[in-house]
């Protein structure tokens, strides 16, 4: 199924045509083990291929390590999406945003989650593991799951988001109409 997109990792495509299972990376820190091994069950059962990326016990371990393998394995194209976990998700969400390609953000509610996807394509979803409960952490996830990108306009806005990865500003012609 991979051959028929078009390249584009979180592409709108690829959400369009996927009506399978999803490949999603999910990890968390030493205070979002518990939680995160209730979210690899509820993402198994709705048959996703989830690689666990750690941690793996009540250890302190440092986040940022965690963070870096579930954006690599975004960012390389090996899973379609991640989940990060950690106290307050915003630790796990700065340092995902490190890697090339990668689009990650902390969600709080379903509008955050819905919207994330919607205009952002959001494809690492960052989430509390203290700030928020088991039903809400399950409810995100699904609408992040479900909510198709929009494009149109929201592309143009994500294409100009990637051109700073490499240190270059996006310039917007004064005469495009930025709505």
């Amino acid at each position: 199924m991979d051959d028929m997109f078009d390249g584009q990792r979180g592409s709108a495509n690829r959400d369009v045509l996927r009506k399978t299972a999803m490949r999603i990376a999910i990890g968390s820190d030493h205070r979002g083990v518990s939680q995160k091994h209730r979210l690899v069950g509820f993402l198994e059962r709705q048959g996703h291929q989830v690689v666990d990326c750690g941690c793996h016990g009540d250890n302190a371990v440092d986040y940022p390590d965690i963070a870096a393998d579930v954006a690599r394995r975004v960012s390389g194209g090996d899973v379609d999406r991640g989940i990060l976990l950690c106290c307050t998700g915003v630790g796990m969400a700065i340092a995902a945003n490190k890697l090339p390609g990668v689009r990650a953000a902390t969600c709080h509610d379903e509008v955050t989650a819905e919207m994330s996807r919607r205009h952002n394509d959001l494809n690492v979803l960052c989430l509390s593991a203290e700030m928020i409960g088991p039903e809400v952490q399950e409810k995100l996830v699904q609408t992040w799951i479900d909510t198709p990108f929009e494009g149109g306009r929201h592309a143009r806005r994500v294409a100009k988001i990637a051109a700073l990865e490499p240190g270059e500003p996006p310039r917007r012609p004064a005469d495009e109409d930025p709505r």
